[in-house]
């Protein structure tokens, strides 16, 4: 992934008569700009300032200082610049190539190939990354489940097919290869557009993403577009709306249904954090920017479906600190219609995924939507696990002999749901060896349906861990058993 400035072509920006200005001051990734007339650029409207030994840099408008002059930050490096540098107007927002030619590619903020493949072509659509939301009469609703053949999610927290899901969690607990396992489902089982944010990612999780699209044949109905963790402030803070913005085109213009990864929307309001402090304002909360609620809004109610056509939205969200109280994820979960939190506990114990059948909702489990069955289902699972942690500190201190008849069949029932309820991905085969498996609504319904009646109570707790069906399942026990079976040797005859 080409890490070098871009040269901005003539055409990429919305094309107005362009306003000249001068640069008066460089703080960090700030820039104050003068202009000669009082025909200042709005606020959000782009700037390219231009150098005349380096790259051009791309700039958007923040505040207006006085009566000719304007505060800007960078959406890229800012190194050398000085005092005095020419800037030009561009006449509107930043806007981003759109349309058949960004298949399979991966783009930067500003909207410029970052694969070293060939160049976009110039004639290309470009439309502003900054727009309003639809409006609330032309919304749809999302009713209809996006499946993703991953028990524990399709069972305890369904997504919604032109909803937004979100999956909750600290460090190191499974989020990124969770979404990478659902890019996986999306493709094998939805004819659609798939268009990832990277935001705030690693270098080196962008060359692993474009690699395994590239080696599994799914790039071509793929977008990516990266803002870095080493790119400025700026980049990072606005690439979300660059993915949004090729989302709805596709949604709005091709009639396609788009799923709309983002990895991860907690570096989004990060970077929105360190362009308030950058700015001079006063911080809030645990030191968010004051903005906090609105930028959040800004990018969520723009995630919606029209006219019957949707943009589903899959995000992962960091959670510092593990600390759900943060402000930044509660601002977060307000939007969301699914929630799947994972746990750093589940995680230790090798139940992966390490979703959280307690803590994960959604608003789809529903009698209305899902069935009355699913829902009953959901609910006793539920409560047999959040039964068996209630009485875990007993089984730590006394053992499990202590407990009474009934509660010892339920804990063996919630150990082995919990084991039902793993599964092996198609992403982790590399790592693991254990080929991925999918595993269809009604199968795990019907698995937990026979762990709840008792049906598996004397089977082995590993028959039942990372396996796809209880059908797997039963074939481990079988063979277990048939390995365990005594040999009986027939005596010599007399």
């Amino acid at each position: 992934m080409s890490t070098q400035p871009a040269t901005i072509a003539p055409n990429s920006l919305s094309a107005s008569e362009a306003v000249e200005g001068s640069v008066i001051a460089v703080r960090g990734a700030v820039l104050d700009i003068r202009f000669a007339s009082e025909a200042l650029p709005a606020i959000e409207d782009a700037l390219i300032v231009l150098p005349d030994d380096l790259a051009p840099v791309l700039a958007e408008v923040q505040a207006h200082l006085g009566a000719t002059t304007v505060r800007a930050l960078a959406l890229q490096a800012t190194a050398g610049l000085r005092r005095g540098t020419r800037v030009r107007t561009c006449g509107g927002p930043l806007a981003t190539p759109v349309g058949e030619a960004v298949l399979g590619r991966l783009l930067d903020v500003t909207g410029e190939p970052r694969d070293d493949g060939a160049a976009l072509p110039a004639q290309i659509e470009r439309r502003p990354i900054h727009r309003a939301a639809p409006p609330l009469a032309a919304q749809t609703g999302a009713t209809s489940l996006f499946s993703t053949g991953i028990k524990v999610i399709d069972l305890l927290a369904p997504l919604a097919q032109g909803g937004k899901a979100a999956m909750f969690g600290g460090a190191g607990v499974g989020k990124t290869v969770l979404v990478m396992e659902l890019i996986h489902a999306m493709v094998e089982r939805y004819q659609g557009i798939s268009v990832f944010a990277g935001v705030g990612e690693r270098s080196r999780e962008g060359h692993e993403m474009l690699l395994d699209m590239r080696t599994s044949g799914v790039l071509g109905r793929t977008v990516l577009v990266y803002g870095q963790m080493n790119e400025p402030p700026g980049a990072r803070w606005r690439v979300p709306f660059t993915a949004l913005t090729i989302a709805e085109y596709f949604r709005d213009e091709r009639r396609q249904n788009v799923l709309l990864l983002m990895d991860n929307v907690f570096r989004f309001v990060q970077a929105g954090a360190e362009v308030s402090g950058l700015l001079g304002r006063m911080p809030s909360r645990v030191g968010y920017q004051p903005t906090l609620a609105s930028e959040v809004a800004s990018l969520q109610e723009r995630i919606v479906s029209v006219g019957g056509v949707s943009v589903t939205a899959i995000e992962a969200v960091y959670v510092p600190a593990d600390d759900f109280t943060d402000p930044a994820v509660t601002a977060i979960a307000a939007h969301i219609d699914s929630m799947v939190v994972l746990s750093r506990a589940m995680a230790a114990e090798g139940m992966y995924p390490a979703i959280d059948p307690i803590a994960s909702s959604s608003i789809l489990l529903d009698p209305l939507v899902v069935g009355d069955e699913h829902v009953k289902v959901a609910t006793e699972v539920r409560r047999i696990i959040e039964h068996y942690r209630e009485l875990q500190d007993v089984i730590s201190l006394l053992g499990i002999e202590e407990l009474g008849a009934d509660d010892r069949v339920l804990v063996g029932r919630a150990r082995r749901l919990q084991r039902f309820l793993t599964q092996p991905f198609a992403v982790t085969q590399a790592f693991t060896g254990a080929p991925g498996r999918s595993v269809p609504v009604a199968d795990t319904i019907a698995g937990c349906k026979a762990i709840l009646a008792g049906e598996c109570d004397t089977w082995q707790e590993s028959s039942l861990y990372m396996i796809g069906s209880l059908d797997e399942a039963r074939e481990k026990e079988q063979a277990a058993a048939a390995q365990d079976a005594p040999v009986h040797v027939a005596e010599p005859v007399q």
